[in-house]
């Protein structure tokens, strides 16, 4: 097992997941399923109004069957399947705990390891921003020279290129976040992208849309 999947791992289980959701888990990183079936990957582009553009990855063993269920939930939320990747960037994304390492050492070794920005998040953890054929490589140079960094996760994941759109309608948030949490519920999502900000619109409607987005 790869030394970024053992630590995923034991995070998951200090954080008491099941060990059941754990095992599907460590299959779905091996592109296989529970039951060990393989897994083929789609991508969902979908419109919700106010013009809110939206990616879904998917990994499933069924392909006809996700797409069916997809389709009427999409629908079910009123929303319409359009082309929407054009109006985002695919990125890989590595978040480092900051502990014990200085922002500046981390930015030189990632910048020559071929990364494209580097930041800190609200929690001063430190954002690596890749290409997405490279992240991996990237990862594997920060675990030769900095030997002690502790990765708490790494992702290929779809970001906006242009300006977000905001939502300013607390009906057109409402649906939108019953739209991503059904979405969450589907186990065979993998992530969720939209080009949506807070508008005119409660702090507590927006966590509802926030909080089941993978950006």
């Amino acid at each position: 097992m790869n030394p970024q999947l053992s630590t995923v791992i034991a995070a998951a289980k200090k954080a008491g997941m099941p060990k059941a959701s754990i095992d599907v888990a460590v299959a779905r990183g091996q592109g296989k399923s529970s039951t060990g079936a393989g897994l083929e990957s789609i991508t969902l582009e979908v419109m919700m109004s106010p013009s809110v553009a939206m990616v879904i990855d998917v990994e499933t063993d069924n392909k006809q069957r996700a797409l069916q269920e997809l389709r009427s939930m999409i629908k079910r939320h009123k929303g319409t399947m359009t082309p929407t990747t054009f109006l985002f960037t695919r990125l890989g994304r590595i978040i480092l705990k900051s502990d014990g390492h200085e922002f500046d050492e981390v930015l030189m070794q990632a910048l020559e390891g071929g990364a494209e920005d580097v930041e800190q998040d609200e929690n001063d953890d430190i954002i690596i921003w890749t290409p997405p054929n490279t992240m991996h490589q990237v990862i594997q140079n920060l675990s030769k020279v900095l030997p002690s960094a502790e990765i708490l996760g790494s992702e290929i994941m779809w970001s906006p290129t242009a300006d977000k759109i905001k939502i300013d309608d607390a009906d057109a948030a409402a649906a939108i976040g019953n739209f991503l949490t059904a979405l969450k519920e589907y186990p065979d999502v993998q992530g969720v992208y939209a080009n949506a900000e807070r508008g005119a619109i409660s702090e507590d409607a927006w966590g509802a849309i926030e909080d089941n987005l993978d950006t």
